[in-house]
């Protein structure tokens, strides 16, 4: 048995050599393959060539790339030789990227191109222990007499797998053996994550965290030899890493695409791919394209789509209901449900069946002729798009986890999904809900969930404080989020605890960081971030009573109260140009954390009742008592 992912890989190759493990586009746009075998080779020869370079083994190397073939290949070289990678995208900022990677001491770090590296170059002077940048693509004659200026030698990715090469003929067998020494507890990778503080929090996840998950996914989210997969996250985040390993450990291909329709369709009709890891965004964007189509045509065609989705929704419904495939929280009379039911069941069928035909293939052809299914994670997969899919019959699941748990919990199964549940827990993967007190609550009932087992991280990197906090003596980590199991054991979320927002598009957010900011306005006393399982940001603005007035003196703004004064097309754009000049790049701020959309409060947060007694925003207190207002902001 496999104790480490590159063993793992190992065994597919032997099996398996001349079969595809990536498809990537070349320079003319065509997707070329790289087998198995051909996967190995470069896994040994950059495994070689940090040897030759002096890298040890449990050494940190940085890995700032987004998701393509050589990132894959530089991780598995990485992993063979006991090393670990600390991964980060490329839309990371400096400030991130300054703290992760000097926290990590990471002598090496592997760069996408030279916009990356000039990025860390800028901030060299708090990394002493950098000696080394490797490059995917080439770097100017400039960039690397500065970088060796700055006592950073650069190499190409192509030089280290030169290096590699003759490495291994030299010393053969040694990287070999440095693989298959690997064991199952030792650290893979150290993915750092939002912290309530703002600050990162390194997630060391060891070989086993993410092998004891495969067997049990296998059968959840299967593939056979020689099938394709599309990959179009971002790789650094621990969702699309796993489903990369979900992919690999059965022989099958990681295509590398977009999360584009533009680009990502076309290669479905290229690549004619059985499975899409993706995140909600992506399903919902295609959702839309559906719909935003069918508009334009209008007229009949339009008509007929709007009914024949119809029917197929209530049919579906119907169907789950009878054959149990909807979340239950209650005992029901199955027996009565069949004899109510079934003749609306049976008369629905040939509509939905013609809705088929005329409507919803076309739709499925869209993804090809071999599309199994997607897999949804990374945040909420909103019910409509949900229960779109489910009445076309486009098989879409939802999976549940966090980085902490390398990251699947659980996950709907292709074969018997449940709709409205994120399914059963994997397979020696615990899970409990707990009350405020620790009371382990039955099940039906909402509480926080809990979860233990081999998935677990080993803990939070240099921070034993942060770990205590999450993972009790008996190896409960608790996940901060709301939910309960239902009847038939499937869990299912109710929201979140914890303060970290995740939107459609699985960008996770520290929303502190902002208010921070925010509440520096001489305009803005208090502010609260929303926008969980949202496309975008929104804020609830408590605006400075005393400043707002002011303002409106000084510029002559009629009004009869406060609250109208705040209704003014005036105080809107000042408050919006409060928030755009706050919430910038030059404040060290990343597009999707922009607010997009906010209201105000004429009355501010008070202790007791949306305000703890150390004066914290009760976040959960405030979303409830403001429910209507947050939810206008997304329409």
């Amino acid at each position: 048995m496999a104790q480490t992912v590159p063993q793992m890989v190992k065994e597919v190759a032997l099996q398996y050599p001349q079969v595809a493990a990536q498809n990537a586009k070349d320079a003319e746009g065509n997707f070329q393959p790289v087998t198995y075998k051909e996967l190995m080779d470069y896994t040994y020869n950059f495994g070689g060539g940090l040897l030759s370079l002096g890298t040890l083994r449990g050494e940190h190397i940085g890995l700032l790339a987004d998701n393509r073939k050589e990132w894959l290949q530089a991780d598995m070289g990485i992993m063979a030789i006991g090393a670990v990678d600390v991964p980060r995208g490329c839309d990371a900022t400096e400030r991130e990227l300054r703290f992760i990677f000097s926290l990590a001491e990471c002598k090496t770090i592997i760069v996408e191109n030279e916009t990356q590296l000039k990025k860390v170059l800028d901030f060299k002077a708090d990394l002493p222990q950098l000696i080394r940048f490797i490059s995917f693509d080439t770097i100017s004659p400039n960039t690397k007499a500065q970088s060796q200026q700055a006592g950073v030698e650069v190499l190409q990715f192509e030089e280290v797998l030169a290096l590699g090469t003759t490495y291994c003929q030299q010393n053969p067998g040694k990287v070999e053996a440095a693989l298959d020494a690997g064991t199952a507890d030792e650290l893979a990778c150290l993915i750092f994550t939002s912290g309530t503080t703002g600050e990162p929090k390194g997630v060391m996840l060891t070989h086993n965290n993410f092998l004891a998950q495969l067997e049990d996914l296998k059968e959840r989210i299967y593939l056979y030899p020689g099938e394709r997969a599309l990959s179009v996250l971002p790789v650094w985040h621990a969702f699309e890493r796993l489903c990369e390993y979900v992919i690999l450990c059965q022989a099958a291909a990681i295509c590398y695409s977009k999360p584009i329709g533009s680009v990502m369709l076309p290669d479905f009709q290229k690549l004619n791919p059985q499975m899409l890891p993706a995140v909600p965004r992506v399903f919902e964007a295609v959702y839309e394209g559906v719909y935003r189509t069918m508009r334009k045509t209008g007229g009949v065609v339009y008509a007929l789509f709007r009914f024949f989705v119809g029917v197929a929704k209530v049919h579906s419904r119907i169907h789950r209901h009878l054959f149990r495939q909807t979340a239950r929280f209650k005992n029901d009379h199955l027996l009565l449900s069949w004899i109510v039911l079934f003749i609306p069941w049976l008369l629905l069928y040939p509509l939905k069946a013609l809705g088929g035909v005329i409507v919803f293939k076309k739709i499925r052809a869209k993804l090809g002729t071999s599309f199994r299914g997607g897999i949804s994670g990374g945040g909420a997969l909103p019910p409509q798009i949900d229960e779109f899919f489910w009445a076309i019959g486009v098989n879409l699941v939802e999976g549940y986890g966090l980085t902490e748990t390398a990251p699947v919990v659980s996950v709907r199964p292709f074969r018997a999904p449940v709709f409205g549940t994120i399914g059963r827990p994997l397979k020696d993967v615990q899970v409990r809900i707990v009350d405020e007190e620790g009371n382990v609550l039955p099940k039906c009932q909402k509480g926080t969930v809990q979860v233990k087992g081999p998935t677990v991280m080993k803990g939070y990197y240099k921070r034993e404080d942060l770990t205590a906090k999450v993972i009790d003596k008996d190896g409960w980590f608790d996940t901060g989020d709301i939910g309960l199991i239902a009847l038939g054991g499937e869990l299912v979320l109710k929201g979140r605890i914890k303060d970290t927002i995740v939107l459609r598009g699985g960008e996770n957010i520290e929303p502190l960081t902002i208010e921070m900011k925010l509440n520096n306005s001489r305009y803005i006393a208090q502010s609260m971030v929303v926008g969980q399982d949202q496309r975008f940001l929104g804020a609830i603005i408590v605006p400075s009573e005393e400043e707002i007035v002011g303002y409106a003196q000084e510029q002559q703004i009629p009004y009869e109260d406060y609250s109208g004064l705040l209704k003014t097309q005036e105080i809107r754009k000042l408050i919006d140009s409060e928030i755009q000049t706050a919430i910038s790049a030059k404040n060290g701020f990343r597009l999707f954390e922009k607010i997009s959309r906010f209201f105000m409060l004429d009355k501010p947060f008070v202790v007791g009742e949306t305000l703890s007694a150390k004066q914290e925003i009760m976040r959960h207190k405030i979303s409830e008592l403001y429910a209507k207002e947050i939810a206008e902001l997304f329409k």
